[in-house]
């Protein structure tokens, strides 16, 4: 694949998160979701899903067409939230996150950026991170 090159370190594969296997386009992925099960023995949100939706841009012809968000996370009081984790913002990536503001205003996303990942990241020993 060609983006293994240019994103060498993403280690995409099947990861055990809590006893489910599942496939994950990067290791970041798989950790977040080790902090979302977190979140979910704590009693902080409700339940993740991992790329649930495809939300199709309908008035685009050509270039990006669709966006599909990492997860899906229900919070305990009903709503809905989109978080994507993303290392590394390339162009497709903010085409993407910048169509589906404009197209999905009601939806709320959540960027966790390298960053973020990094604050998260003081929970790696307690959550068995990748």
């Amino acid at each position: 694949m060609p983006n293994e090159k240019k994103y060498g370190n993403v280690k995409r594969g099947v990861y055990n998160i809590n006893g489910k296997e599942i496939f994950f386009r990067s290791k970041w992925e798989a950790n977040y979701a080790l902090y979302l099960d977190f979140l979910i023995k704590n009693k902080q949100i409700k339940s993740w899903e991992y790329e649930a939706q495809v939300f199709i841009f309908e008035a685009i012809k050509l270039g990006t067409r669709s966006y599909r968000p990492d997860f899906k996370v229900y919070n305990n009081d009903g709503t809905i939230e989109w978080h994507e984790v993303k290392g590394y913002m390339d162009e497709k990536s903010k085409v993407k996150l910048k169509r589906f503001s404009k197209y999905y205003p009601n939806e709320k996303l959540i960027l966790i950026d390298s960053k973020q990942y990094k604050e998260l990241s003081k929970w790696s020993n307690l959550l068995n991170w990748y």
